[in-house]
């Protein structure tokens, strides 16, 4: 068992978040903050630095997001071990996090006990799933999968377009357009558009 403390990169782009976790975890003694990162672009250059034991990941940060900067990160180094720490908690979020490589996801108001107790356990290459997150995946996977088309309507009608304006944003038919909506309103199991927007902004699934 080695006693070298594990070294941490934390990214997010808030600074006084950073700052307090670097001061809970510098205080382990079993833990040391080796860097810092405001974005996922930086992150992705750090890590590629100091090739951490642990990273803690922001999901949505400027330049490149959580998700995005993991792809980048896991492609070029695989074992990395990255946890997913966020203030978003749909189960959209929670499985696009999970599905590219997170080992954890945890909500920035987890405690600072399940925090230490997830980086512990991601060293050991195992995941760290919170009931909570489990929960919100279990439901997730009993709802029917939209395809990457009817993604790209739902983000269009979560920002308030017309089916002539998807389809002029999408370059496709209105009357496609129609089809995709009728098939997205009975997969998200809502009555109406504005239903529609109010789950996949709720769920992560479409973002303003």
């Amino acid at each position: 068992m080695t006693n070298t403390p594990l070294r941490i990169l934390l990214a997010d782009d808030h600074p006084i978040l950073r700052e307090g976790l670097a001061l809970i975890l510098d205080n382990q003694t079993d833990m040391t903050v080796v860097g810092e990162a405001s974005n996922g672009r930086e992150a992705v250059e750090v890590f590629r630095q100091l090739q951490p034991d642990v990273t803690l990941m922001d999901l949505r940060m400027p330049e490149m997001g959580g998700v995005e900067a993991i792809v980048a990160i896991r492609t070029e180094f695989s074992t990395a071990c990255i946890i997913l720490l966020t203030t978003y908690d749909g189960d959209e979020d929670i499985y696009r996090g999970l599905r590219a490589g997170a080992k954890s996801y945890l909500l920035k108001d987890a405690s600072t006990q399940e925090i230490l107790s997830a980086i512990r356990q991601v060293c050991t290459g195992k995941n760290h799933i919170s009931p909570a997150v489990g929960a919100r995946l279990a439901e997730r996977a009993q709802m029917p999968e939209l395809t990457d088309r009817e993604r790209e309507v739902l983000q269009q009608m979560a920002k308030g377009q017309s089916n002539l304006e998807i389809g002029l944003t999408l370059r496709i038919a209105e009357s496609t357009v129609k089809t995709h909506v009728n098939s997205i309103l009975s997969k998200l199991g809502v009555g109406d558009r504005t239903q529609a927007a109010i789950v996949a902004l709720k769920r992560g699934i479409a973002k303003l």
